[in-house]
């Protein structure tokens, strides 16, 4: 499902080669993921055979690909696009192929080359040997200066991820309850996530008790015991690529004690405060310090170890950060996590997270349903 019409995916094309040259790179190489997807449309798989877009400073962007997955190209929505393909066979060496295309291009072997962040090793090695004289470098100030901005229709498929999720977090209780085993748990979480209109789970969190304290934690055979905090952080895929993230912290069985509440409360305030924050010209930096600064002068800064927010759209975790020293201003169409969390090592934990977009006059919440500690029967 495309969330771009074929001249706005050129336009993407046109801004990245204009971003390249003013960066004096005399090309971007861009491989199978988010980067690819977002800029031709084409959702690649990744593996040992090249599959790389072209976007020389001069010249027209190509599309390199194994002669075997030429037709998924034509079949995806790269297809309906003015763009050159150039298919490769198995005995063909296809990073000697991408240096000549792009000399020929440029009328000189590159220079300098700016791969993706996550290109495959092996890959940009490959793109090293066949073009010696080249000095490769990330592309990320190319591609995080488009992607960091959402579209109209990028937001609203980031819209229905977080309404998908939401309704996810809204059945809770039919799964965790007391007795149940965090990875129990999990599992039916995962087939909701599913049932929900998702094509695949990115990450399902169900840290109990004591896991609860552990932001990442793996889901565990620890069952769930009355009076626990448990900290549920799930998100996944869209058909269109686009993800969801959301988290909420639930007690089973049980009511909070009164210190609890009272941490629970400051924490509230701390998420809250930061996604009233949000609004053009403020920097990612600045609402991270909202968060912390609140946590903190409660006492409680030292439980707050992570950043209070990433960007999501073809990803999970991309730009902007919303951390400290991130001093890149926030533009209509940011779109970020705020995720402020207190994490009690051996005790519990919790964190509130929504999806929000920097809108032209403020900030539009994606996300829905109680921040409260939401209490479950056992």
């Amino acid at each position: 499902m495309p969330t771009s019409s074929a001249p706005e995916t050129a336009e993407r094309l046109r801004r990245a080669r204009e971003e390249a040259d003013g960066l004096d790179l005399d090309a971007v190489v861009v491989t199978p993921g988010a980067d690819l997807r977002y800029l031709c449309g084409y959702a690649a798989h990744a593996m040992e055979r090249l599959t790389a877009l072209l976007v020389p400073r001069r010249g027209e962007p190509l599309l390199v690909v194994p002669r075997l997955e030429a037709p998924m190209v034509a079949a995806s929505p790269a297809g309906a696009l003015d763009l050159e393909l150039v298919a490769w066979d198995e005995t063909d060496d296809p990073f000697t192929l991408v240096a000549d295309q792009l000399t020929h291009r440029l009328g000189a072997a590159p220079a300098t080359l700016a791969v993706g962040a996550r290109t495959w090793a092996e890959h940009a090695l490959g793109l090293q040997r066949a073009a010696p004289g080249a000095r490769l470098e990330l592309a990320t100030p190319v591609l995080d200066v488009l992607r960091a901005v959402k579209s109209p229709g990028e937001v609203t498929e980031l819209s229905a991820a977080a309404a998908a999720i939401d309704r996810v977090h809204a059945r809770m209780g039919e799964w965790l309850r007391v007795g149940r085993t965090e990875a129990e748990v999990g599992a039916d979480v995962a087939a909701a996530i599913l049932a929900e209109g998702h094509v695949a789970v990115d990450f399902v969190i169900v840290g109990s008790g004591p896991n609860g304290a552990s932001p990442h934690h793996e889901l565990s055979g620890r069952v769930v015991e009355p009076g626990d905090l448990v900290v549920v952080d799930i998100g996944g895929e869209l058909p269109s690529g686009y993800r969801s993230d959301c988290t909420r912290t639930y007690v089973v069985g049980g009511r909070p004690d009164a210190e609890t509440e009272a941490w629970y409360a400051v924490l509230q305030e701390a998420q809250a405060a930061a996604c009233a924050a949000v609004r053009p010209g403020v920097t990612a930096a600045s609402v991270d310090a909202v968060a912390r600064g609140i946590i903190t002068d409660a006492g409680w800064g030292e439980a707050f170890v992570h950043r209070t927010g990433h960007g999501i759209g073809l990803d999970t975790h991309e730009a902007p950060y919303i951390v400290a020293g991130n001093d890149v201003p926030l533009v209509e169409g940011s779109a970020f996590s705020v995720e402020p969390g207190i994490y009690l090592p051996g005790r519990h934990g919790a964190r509130i997270e929504d999806i929000v977009v920097c809108t032209a006059d403020g900030v539009r919440l994606l996300n829905e349903g109680s921040r409260d500690l939401v209490e479950l029967p056992g």
